[in-house]
This record gives C-alpha cells, structure tokens and sequence, in this order.
C-alpha cells in the first residue's frame, strides 16, 4: 500500500523536528562541555606517602594533610576476581562503552517510572570517576550532565586500565577511607590481591553508601549490602550458589584493624629526608622485619620495663639492610620507644676486640697461633683486668679472642698503638666518639672506652665478612612516587629515580644479581686484607656459643660495657650480618646485662629466624695454616718490646667497680628467687673485701673481688668496699 503524500509530509517534517532536536541539544551539549573548566586531576595525586620493602609489601602508610588514608594502587595490585565482580555488579558493559552507557540510561530511567523513585542511576564508572574526580553534594540532572561530559572526556584521554585505576584509588569506603587498598587494610588487615568472595563483595557494595554501610558501625546494613552483591555475582556466573551461600555466612568486620606499621624510625627518616616523595621502596625485608620484632617484644618480656632491645640485619654483598628494629615498643615511653637506638652512640665494650686483631694480624704483629701471655700486667698506669678476675698464663691469639681476654687485647694493641687503631677505623668509614675529643687515645679504648652506633659496629662486622672490604649501608632499592602520568594512551605508571646506593642505569632488582658489586660506590674503603679478615672470621667460628645454641654455625662476638650499662653481640656468615643491642636508653645501669648471657641468644635466634643455613668462609690461598711452633719465628710470640710491667710489683689502687657512683639501679631487673639481689664488684686492691652499705658491713671479708648484697628496700644508699691493706672506695647509688 502506498502512503499518501501527506503522510510523507508529516513523517518528513517529523524527521525535520528530531533531526533539528538532536543538532540542537548536540550543539548545546559541546557550547556546555567546552563552558567547563579544564578536568582537575589533582585528587588523584593527592596520595598517602607509604614505605615499601624490596618486594613492594607494605611497611608504613602515613596519613595525608587532611588526616585520610589513601593508599596508591593499581589494577595489577587487586584481586582479578573483585575487578570482575565490580564490574558485573556497577557496570557490566564497561570494557564497550566510551564514557556513558545508553542501555544502562534507558534501564534506570524504566526502573524510576515504574517503581516512582530511583532504583539505580544508570552512572558507569567512568561517570563515577568523574563525579569523585569533581564531587558535588547536589544530584540534579544537571550535575548527572557533568558527569557524563567529564566521562567521555576521560574515555578520550585514558585507556580502560587507567581509569579502573583512578576508581580504585578514588572510591570511598567509610571514614577516613579512600581507595580499596586502604579498605581492604582496614577491614581485613591484608593487601586487596587475594581477597575472599566475602570480602571482595563488601568492598563492591561499600562505596555506594560508604558512610550508612560502614561494617565498624552499621554491621547490619553492610552485611545486607554485600547479599545483593553476592546474588548479582551469582546471576552473573561469577561464584557458584554454594560459594556465595558461603560467603553469606562469614562475619562482617565488626572494628577497623591497625594499619601495618613496621621499623617506624627508619620510616619516619626516609620520609623526612625526601618529604615530597609518596613511595619510598626500602631495602628492607617485610617478613623478616616482623619477625625481629616480635623476636625483640617476646625477648623483653623477661626484662625490665626500662630496658630495651635493638636489632639490625644486613646483606653483606651490596651492604642493604633487611632489617632495623630501632627499639622494643615505638609507643612505650618508659623505653624512650620514639628514640632509634639503632643510631645511639653507646661503649661496645668488647665488641671491638675482632678489629684489634683483624689489624694485629693485617700488619704482622701476629697470627691466630701465635702465643700471648694473660697474666697481671700493667701498661703505664693502665691495669687491664678479664671479665671473670682470672687469668689463663699462655694462650694463642685465637683462643684469647674466642675467650675475650682482656690483657692480651691490651697486649696487641698496644704493640699497634690505639691512635693508629682508632684512624684505620675512621679511614674505613666507622664513625667513633672519644670521651675527650683532641686528647691522646688511650688503651681503654680497646675495651669500649669510646662511643659507636649498633649501625657503624655491625657495618664493621659486614666488612670482616666482605674480606675486609667495607661498603656503606643502604636503606632505599628505589625512590619511586606514584603519579598519574597523562601520555598518549593514558597509562597509569609510577615514577621512579635512582634511589642512594642504587647504581644509575642498573637493571630492575629482579634482573639484577643481588650478590653484583656496585662499582665506584662511596665508602668502599679496605679496613684490612682478605688473609686477616679470614682469620678473624674462622677465629670467631670457633666462639663457645651460648647454652642450647649450635656451636660453629656463625662468626660472633660479644661485647658488656663498663658497668652493665649495654650488653652487644654480633655475627656474620657469608650471606647476612646481624647486630644486636640491649640496655637502658637513658644510658642507665642493669645489674646482669651481660653480652655473653642476654644479647648473644637473641642474635643466634635472629639468624635462626633467616632460615638459611650457613655458607662456610673459603680460606684465602695465601692464609698460613700453622702451629705456633711451625710459625715463623717473629710469630710465634708476641714481640718483647711492649711497654709493659708485671703488675704484682705494685698493687692496684682499689676501687669500686660496680655499682657506679650516681647510678640509678632498677631492682626489679636483678631478682633471685624472688628476692632482689645486687652484684658488688671491686677492682684493684688486695684481699680480703669487705662491703659495708652506709657505714654498716654487709658481708663477712671475701677473698674474692664479688658479692652478692639483697637490699632492705629501695633509696638513696652509700656503698663502700675495703680491702685488706685499709683502702677504701665509696660510691652513692639509688636504688628503684
């Protein structure tokens, strides 16, 4: 049937009038999109500054300006299953559209005629990201105008990838929460990569009401909320009817968790050092920073509350640090936790009795066997004394380091002199602090009469282990900060510099050998040859462990300062260097802090915790392998011409060794069978000791240079010691 001419008229001038209509509100449409003001992207940038460890796991997130975390992710960093499920449930044709959905329109403006209110807005999530982009409290249609403008725009200047990216990072979830990294920490205390259905169904369903929906307050809701989620999955073939009735049946988070928050005080100073940067990727290892702190709080347990414990682990082949615990508890004031104890200056006691040796044997004063004599000496007015009063006559150099003798350590370095001892040091980078600057080192110094980090000690260890090589430590694999990067296609990248210590040019860690030398690095000076770190490393092979610890398994020292006020160890194998430190941050004395009895088990289970097995030191070819007898004679014993006299021919002037005068004595560290006990030393002197506490005797007179006193309470008390020939010491003390 032909239409008539007038039906044709009207149809065309109906044509005319929609065609006319849609020029018009496409000619409106760009006069309105070309009025808006450039798309503003500057709240994806605004980023929470967070510290990485070499694999990228998170260690320390820090607030922003405005008090929220937003923690940067990308698409790579989630669980593909919630992606697939964010979609199926917000916007199924998102990988079709560009930018605005008509299906989707059409389907919610249905929904709202046929049920007379909003069922859904039809947004995609590109119109979501442009309206979080651009947030605005009112919901007109001209504000869903916008969003659908800034949705095409963003369609045209980034890929799918980036914009799921900037959703990502820009979705709200209750609170303070913005991003779904930072939700899935605070919910779920993990990284959003592998996430249950349960889990990765709640995080869909919060944004769209993140404040009525929020699991810490309104559980209820948040829990309806993720059914609906869980029944589009289902619809959507994504989960099985068992798996979401599963998923129905777990709890909603009832309380935020903790944000991770692991070695602070290196955090805290790699931010500080480059304030404007928002990732900082450490050389720290995540996994094994956990467990040195847990190993240090589970150690203190057995302490006083006042006295603390640092730990630090190194990679011997590049210097990096796989581990910094700085002190016990970061918030525990009684332990002065803020303090990083890792860079306190403290007296290391014996801990440095490896380098006497190690440049003893470097400039042919001696050898492992050769013989040293451990009896009363004096050198000048210096009368050095062991740990335990006693003495072993002949001994060879290897079993007076494995022993810590006092006397032939004084022995050695005298025959080295202390100044050309403290400049190798220095030389090699070690930074040491002398009680008097500009005076004459004396040779108490090789006793811990100076002050050096638990940092530059154990970077001195990593040089006994590296063949006498030094090497600086490092803290940063890479600077990297994240930043929306607008190129041709829109890619969401991260923006990385060399970091301090990474060689410029250098492949990506996971192309690159970890055991590779770093060429013309600062700080690689030589603190002694091959041959003499050799033999100070298999020396300390052979150390008496402590008790229940495997003997020969690694390279160790101990180190007790002057007046039980730090106890040290430190070891090493080929691979890793572990130091270890306890005592009182405010330098305060413990009676029993001991190397050898406190801080040697916690580093044997700190390398316990590596899970590696010990790789043996190789002997260096040139390496003499000798008796003391079959040495070449200059070896055999010490040279004769050390300044020194045989101490009997005039007795010690006494004094009093321990307590200290003016200490601060914490009684609750110092208990026997319950009941407080105090250690008594003296010094010098001739027996018998007798100890009087205020005027009054405590003790029989002793042949020995120790007591034990239990003290009537606590106080300010005066403590005297005198010996047999009428000389007296005394000192004033508070007990606590």
């Amino acid at each position: 049937m032909t239409p008539r001419p007038g039906r044709l008229h009207k149809l065309a001038v109906a044509a005319g009038i929609c065609l006319l209509a849609l020029a018009t509100a496409a000619t409106a449409l760009t006069l309105y999109a070309r009025s808006l003001p450039p798309l503003d992207l500057s709240r994806a940038g605004d980023r929470s500054t967070v510290v990485l460890d070499r694999e990228g796991r998170l260690l320390r997130p820090f607030l922003t300006a405005d008090g929220r975390w937003k923690l940067p992710v990308t698409g790579e960093d989630v669980d593909p299953r919630y992606l697939a499920m964010l979609k199926a449930y917000e916007d199924r044709r998102f990988e079709a559209h560009r930018g605005i959905d008509p299906l989707g329109m059409l389907r919610a403006a249905g929904q709202m005629l046929l049920n007379g209110r909003v069922v859904s807005g039809g947004s995609t999530l590109t119109m979501q990201v442009a309206r979080l982009l651009e947030p605005q409290d009112d919901r007109t249609l001209l504000a869903k105008l916008r969003q659908a403008v800034r949705a095409v725009e963003l369609e045209r200047r980034f890929d799918k990838a980036a914009i799921l990216d900037l959703y990502l990072n820009l979705a709200p979830f209750g609170g303070n929460l913005e991003g779904v990294r930072a939700a899935s920490f605070a919910y779920f205390g993990k990284e959003p990569k592998r996430l249950s259905t349960a889990e990765a169904a709640l995080l869909v369903a919060l944004p769209q009401s993140p404040e009525t929906r929020r699991p810490d307050r309104f559980a209820e809701a948040a829990r309806k909320a993720r059914a609906r989620v869980l029944a589009r999955i289902e619809r959507a073939g994504l989960a099985t009817a068992g798996e979401v009735a599963a998923a129905g049946e777990e709890a909603v988070p009832a309380a935020r968790k903790p944000f991770p928050s692991l070695s602070p005080h290196v955090a805290e100073q790699m931010v500080a050092e480059v304030p404007a940067q928002r990732v900082h990727r450490l050389t720290l290892d995540a996994r094994l920073q956990k467990s040195l702190e847990a190993l240090a709080h589970e150690r203190s347990l057995g302490l006083s509350p006042q006295v603390s414990i640092a730990i630090l682990a190194i990679g011997n082949e590049t210097g990096a640090v796989r581990a910094s615990v700085g002190g016990v508890d970061y918030f525990a004031a009684e332990r002065a936790g803020s303090l990083d104890l890792t860079r306190a200056l403290r007296s290391p006691g014996s801990a440095l009795k490896p380098f006497i040796y190690a440049l003893a044997f470097d400039n042919g004063i001696a050898h492992p066997e050769t013989m040293l004599e451990d009896r009363p000496a004096r050198f000048g007015s210096y009368v050095p004394e062991n740990f335990d009063r006693g003495f072993q006559g002949m001994v060879s150099a290897r079993k007076a380091l494995q022993l810590s003798l006092n006397v032939p350590t004084v022995e050695l370095l005298s025959a080295l002199g202390p100044q050309r001892f403290l400049t190798r040091l220095r030389d090699a980078g070690l930074s040491l602090a002398l009680p008097r600057e500009g005076g004459a080192p004396g040779l108490a110094v090789g006793l811990g009469g100076l002050g050096i980090t638990l940092q530059d000690l154990t970077r001195g260890y990593v040089g006994l282990a590296r063949g006498g090589e030094m090497v600086p430590l490092r803290f940063r694999e890479v600077d990297c900060s994240f930043a929306v990067i607008l190129g041709e296609r829109g890619e969401t990248r991260d923006r990385c510099r060399d970091g301090s210590g990474m060689d410029p040019g250098s492949k990506p860690r996971s192309a690159r050998n970890d055991a590779t030398s770093l060429p013309n690095e600062p700080g690689r000076a030589r603190l002694v040859t091959p041959v003499a770190a050799w033999y100070v490393a298999d020396t300390l092979l052979g150390a008496p462990p402590p008790l229940n610890a495997p003997p020969g398994r690694i390279a160790y020292k101990t180190g007790t300062s002057y007046g039980y006020r730090d106890a040290w160890a430190v070891g090493f194998d080929r691979q890793h260097t572990i130091g270890v430190w306890v005592g009182r941050a405010d330098n305060g004395a413990v009676p029993g802090l001991v190397g050898r009895l406190v801080a040697a088990p916690i580093l044997f289970d700190a390398f316990a915790r590596l899970g590696i097995d010990p790789r043996p030191f190789p002997q260096p070819a040139d390496a003499i392998i000798a008796s003391s007898n079959h040495l070449p004679p200059p070896l055999r014993h010490l040279r004769q011409d050390v300044p020194k006299t045989v101490a009997a021919i005039t007795t010690p002037q006494l004094r009093l060794a321990f307590p200290p005068d003016g200490a601060r004595i914490d009684l609750s560290t110092a208990s026997l069978d319950g009941l407080a006990q105090l250690n008594l030393k003296a010094a010098g002197g001739s027996p018998p000791y007798t100890w009087l506490v205020d005027g009054a005797p405590v003790t029989a007179p002793l042949r020995r240079r120790e007591a034990q006193w239990a003290p009537p309470g606590k106080g300010f008390m005066r403590i005297s010691v005198v010996d047999g020939s009428g000389a007296s010491e005394s000192v004033s003390v508070r007990l606590q």
